[in-house]
């Protein structure tokens, strides 16, 4: 079993070896990947958080020791959209949610490098009304299918990442998030930090966004957003129109 590290920002996670592939996910620098096969341009990875396979370039990752990979450190997340950090004297920056398990006294060890890190962190668990203020960071991002990050985020990408850095792990895909938790029988018993799913007109699950308290939901549409809802679904606030039917709310915490 080989194992390894993302060492750039942020790494498109394709669902097929080739640059024009679709991009299922990404991987933010800092998180720790399985390798499950090699070829010359092309590497199919796990990843340890949430077991999401796809393929990605091998220059973006770099391989450790199986003990580095089952080193167990407290979680670090990066808390706001950009960090500054400095590698061989040349200038990166880091996107909110890149993993700093290893950060000691503003060092960043992973593998054989060394980063310099300038940014804020966060750690530990925290209420479902600090997750509302951590998904405020996303605010204005771009929508980008498969994003995770604040140069773009998905729906889902936006609800996962947020509970991640809250302390708590929940699946990738809106569908897969939509099984868990409780379900809540009205809106008006949501509570922030809530999970909301929206479905098409064959029933299928969609859309996800995070209640925000006061009749209001925080989602990526076109970009992260805060927009009201309610029983029937999302009232998009620029379009003065319903844009999202909803399914149900979730309690995950």
């Amino acid at each position: 079993m080989k194992y390894a590290i993302c060492q750039v920002s942020v790494a498109p996670l394709r669902s097929e070896a080739r640059d024009s592939s679709e991009m299922v996910s990404q991987v933010l620098f800092g998180e720790k990947l399985i390798i499950l096969e090699q070829l010359d341009k092309w590497t199919k990875v796990q990843l340890s958080f949430d077991t999401y396979e796809g393929w990605i370039d091998p220059k973006q990752i770099i391989e450790i020791s199986e003990e580095e990979y089952q080193a167990n450190k407290i979680e670090k997340f990066a808390i706001n959209p950009y960090n500054h950090a400095m590698e061989n004297g040349l200038p990166t920056t880091l996107t909110i949610g890149a993993e700093l398990r290893s950060l000691c006294e503003s060092k960043i060890k992973i593998g054989t490098k060394c980063i310099e890190y300038f940014g804020v962190y966060t750690s530990g668990k925290k209420s479902k009304e600090q997750l509302v203020e951590i998904a405020k960071a996303y605010l204005n991002v771009p929508y980008l299918w498969g994003g995770k990050s604040s140069f773009g985020i998905d729906c889902s990408g936006l609800t996962q990442q947020v509970y991640k850095i809250g302390g708590y792990t929940i699946p990738r895909d809106a569908y897969q998030q939509a099984e868990m938790g409780e379900v809540l029988s009205f809106v008006e018993e949501a509570e922030p930090g809530d999970l909301a799913f929206f479905d098409n007109a064959e029933g299928r699950i969609i859309h996800v966004g995070i209640m925000c308290g006061n009749g209001t939901i925080l989602h990526a549409h076109g970009k992260v957003r805060i927009d009201p809802v309610d029983s029937n679904g999302i009232f998009n606030t620029d379009s003065q129109k319903y844009s999202h039917k909803l399914r149900f709310i979730r309690r995950i915490i």
